[in-house]
């Protein structure tokens, strides 16, 4: 069997982050949830559950990513998958299944879980977040003839093509910065439909006029600097 590890940026999700860990599957060697700088009981509600907790406190989606990956680096055996889910329980951690095996039985190296409309819960995206993946997905199928139609934070990816694209972003261009240099590297990638829910809490994203404007901004700001490359 692969070994897959689990990364779970988690930014006060004290909330959730019990009920996150608790569902993802038993075929995970490890669950890395790293704590963004939270200032509620995410740290020791997810170190109760029984997850790997790493401290990261630079603010940013990617650098708590980052700080995940750093960690597997350091380790003496590094895994085959990484897969990423976040913290606030939008996922549902029991279709991680669905989104690994594209990778383990087509050899498949890039998973996106796309929130197809059909599995969303009515209300779990905002109209902003509908509408600017929409306009990603749509700016790199124009630009790359990409297929992509979500930028989805709950993906699976093989470790060393992951190493492959040297991630940089440190707040909220990761995902498309993902995607695009997966483009770019010639990997070979899938979307697989995922349910949808609403989430826990509050998005630090799409639930506020200057999360959605900087995530928005920063989207395509990868994406444009990508089309003129």
């Amino acid at each position: 069997m692969a070994d897959i590890k689990v990364i779970i940026p988690a930014f006060n999700e004290g909330d959730s982050i019990t009920k996150v860990i608790e569902e993802v599957p038993d075929f995970v060697s490890e669950i890395i949830v790293v704590n963004n700088n939270s200032t509620d009981d995410t740290f020791e509600k997810a170190k109760k559950a029984g997850a790997t907790v790493l401290t990261e406190t630079r603010k940013g989606y990617g650098h708590a990513c980052l700080c995940g990956l750093h960690y597997i680096d350091k380790r003496s055996k590094t895994p085959d998958i990484v897969v990423f889910i976040d913290g606030d329980y939008s996922d549902y951690p029991e279709d991680m299944e669905k989104v690994v095996a594209p990778i383990l039985n087509e050899n498949i190296d890039f998973v996106v879980g796309a929130r197809k409309k059909e599995l969303r819960e009515p209300g779990a995206m905002t109209p902003q977040q509908v509408f600017g993946n929409w306009l990603a997905t749509f700016l790199m199928r124009l630009f790359f003839a990409a297929k992509y139609t979500d930028l989805g934070p709950f993906r699976a990816i093989k470790y060393k093509k992951l190493k492959e694209l040297q991630m940089e972003d440190k707040t909220y261009g990761w995902t498309v910065e993902m995607q695009l240099k997966a483009l770019r590297k010639k990997l070979t990638y899938k979307e697989v439909p995922v349910r949808y829910k609403k989430r826990i809490g509050v998005s630090k994203v799409s639930g506020t006029v200057k999360g959605t404007i900087f995530a928005g901004v920063k989207i395509l700001g990868w994406i444009f600097k990508y089309s003129i490359r």
